[in-house]
């Protein structure tokens, strides 16, 4: 007697070679040698000044599983816990080249990005990295580290862009994300 798949069957088939098809080509994803998913950040990400005495270094950071159609990748490190209203950026890098795989650690201060790569103003007025620096007493932060996947080469901001007008037309070009997630409190 020959048996019919019937439509569950054909369903849950498909959604398991969609599956194996996922994992086989692999997860977007953010590692650093630096900074362990969920860890506590080092003293050397923290800020040095508003009263912090961190190194403030920028980690290193490597990506894998790239989204089919990517032209460019940008970084975020971002504070929601800021007591702002709005977080806080401490460090923005766009038009990162498709063959950019990661950042050297310390590239954030000074060192030689991949050509065609910018640093964005962050919440502390620099164009660079900015480490942690929470205030004292407040619950301990959460830095999210993200790479952004664009479909774009080149996202096209002025210059002196502020970190909003960069992350409007991240948003409005990514492809996939991938995040790396730290805390830090004093």
């Amino acid at each position: 007697m020959h048996k019919s798949v019937g439509w569950f069957g054909v369903g849950a088939t498909f959604a398991f070679v969609s599956l194996l098809a996922a994992a086989s080509a692999g997860a977007f994803e953010l590692k650093s040698p630096d900074v362990a998913e969920g860890s506590t950040l080092s003293n050397a990400q923290v800020f040095s000044g508003f009263g912090c005495t961190g190194e403030n270094v920028s980690p290193a950071l490597q990506w894998s599983g790239v989204p089919a159609g990517t032209k460019s990748f940008a970084l975020t490190v971002y504070d929601p816990d800021a007591p702002t209203g709005s977080g806080w950026w401490h460090w923005i890098v766009y038009d990162l080249p498709v063959t950019t795989t990661g950042l050297a650690r310390g590239i954030g201060k000074g060192a030689a990005l991949p050509a065609g790569a910018h640093q964005g103003r962050n919440d502390f007025g620099t164009g660079d990295f900015g480490g942690a620096c929470p205030p004292v007493g407040d619950k301990p932060h959460h830095y999210i580290f993200t790479i952004h996947a664009l479909k774009v080469e080149k996202l096209g901001v002025p210059a002196d862009a502020t970190a909003a007008l960069i992350g409007y037309n991240i948003n409005a070009n990514q492809l996939g994300s991938a995040t790396l997630n730290a805390r830090f409190g004093r």
